[in-house]
């Protein structure tokens, strides 16, 4: 770790250091005197001696002298207030970059980065008010900076402004032809799902409209859809809308059946609900229609006609759930063993308990719940039900 932590700091410095040194030999044949020069010069090069000899705490503190002795090139004192910030002395990034914004000398591209820095800083301090400031006035001065667009989603996410999040997700999209839509979808999902919780059910399903607009093959949508039916009492429509949203990513069928399954039964559909079981496991290779495909045989044909189909299917797609709900079946169809079955129970159990449901396929997060936007790298829709994970 240590190792790691060096070479970030040798990478960090280095442009720094090559800045400097870019610096000291203009300057050379500019205003400094010979003597300044030579004291820059030997400054510079023992603090490169430093970065190569893995010391980068006293590397830090000769450029940044370097740079303060530079008070007046704009390059310098940025890459100064950047360093600041990420050593944790925000209020001297806060300061150094005011001063940068305040400068009558700056040409448009130069105003545009210091403010961009200074707003950077209001965001790690936690002032996120100062900071959409700065970036709302950054983005109206010169519509050529999506970088603050990117940061005002970003502040917009945390306060959970989804209209402002979604406002400036379209700018940015239309500054950078980046395609936003399948995060505007997310932040339109999270306002239909604040308003279904409300009961304005109309709204609620007007921003499910927008979502799937943005995001065609909107997953989230399709569930949100399939609860606002739910809610109305209409399950023909709410199994229609769960389906789609299978068939969009099958990844998502753990996290859907259990309400799809109980419309269908309320509908009484027991046959169109093991159609519909039968076409996921054959494009699904997770244990989910399967165990739910075993419930079904369970209730129809008995617990003998269960255990041979579960049997037959773990063949293909071992998995410990699957493990699980065919030891139950055998405690309950009374095959011999009864207490080494009761043992395999108890162990599988302990597995299961310890194991996350869901995982992060960006960053690879673990989680015992699902969550739409990740709580490690912060992106959305990444994380899914892992393979074996089934409501049961």
């Amino acid at each position: 770790m240590a190792f790691i932590t060096e070479w970030f700091w040798f990478f960090l410095l280095l442009p720094i250091a090559a800045l400097s040194g870019w610096v000291i030999g203009r300057r050379g044949g500019e205003r400094h005197s010979d003597s300044q020069v030579s004291k820059l010069s030997t400054t510079y090069f023992r603090g490169l001696n430093y970065l190569l000899n893995e010391q980068p705490d006293k590397a830090i503190e000769l450029f940044l002298h370097i740079a303060e002795l530079d008070k007046d090139t704009f390059e310098t004192q940025v890459a100064l207030g950047h360093l600041f910030r990420r050593r944790g002395e925000v209020d001297r990034a806060i300061r150094l970059h005011q001063g940068l914004v305040q400068r009558p000398d700056l040409n448009d591209q130069q105003k545009v980065q210091a403010l961009l820095a200074l707003g950077e800083d209001y965001m790690r301090s936690g002032l996120l008010d100062r900071a959409e400031t700065v970036f709302t006035d950054l983005a109206q001065i010169d519509q050529r900076a999506p970088q603050a667009l990117k940061h005002l989603i970003g502040i917009y996410q945390s306060e959970r402004d989804w209209p402002k999040a979604i406002e400036n997700a379209t700018r940015y999209e239309a500054a950078t032809g980046e395609p936003m839509g399948k995060l505007v979808g997310q932040f339109e999902c999270e306002l239909a799902e604040r308003l279904r919780v409300a009961g304005d059910r109309d709204a609620a399903r007007a921003a499910i409209a927008r979502a799937y607009a943005a995001d065609s093959t909107s997953v989230r949508a399709g569930m949100l859809e399939g609860k606002l039916e739910i809610d109305a009492g209409n399950d023909t429509a709410a199994i229609r809308a769960f389906e789609r949203a299978a068939r969009h990513d099958p990844d998502f069928l753990p996290e859907l059946l259990p309400a799809l399954l109980a419309a269908y039964a309320r509908v009484g559909d027991g046959p169109g609900a093991r159609t519909f079981l039968t076409e996921m496991a054959e494009h699904y290779s997770g244990v989910a229609p399967v165990l739910a495909l075993t419930r079904l045989v369970q209730a129809e044909e008995g617990v003998s006609a269960a255990r041979g189909y579960l049997a037959q299917q773990l063949k293909d797609r071992p998995s410990v759930r699957g493990e699980a709900a065919l030891i139950e079946l055998a405690l309950a169809d009374g095959v011999e063993h009864g207490e080494t079955l009761e043992q395999l129970r108890h162990i599988t159990d302990q597995l299961l308990v310890r194991n996350p449901s869901y995982r992060c396929n960006r960053c690879g997060f673990g989680a015992r719940s699902h969550h739409w936007q990740c709580p490690s790298c912060k992106e959305w829709g990444t994380i899914k039900p892992l393979l074996n994970y089934a409501v049961v």
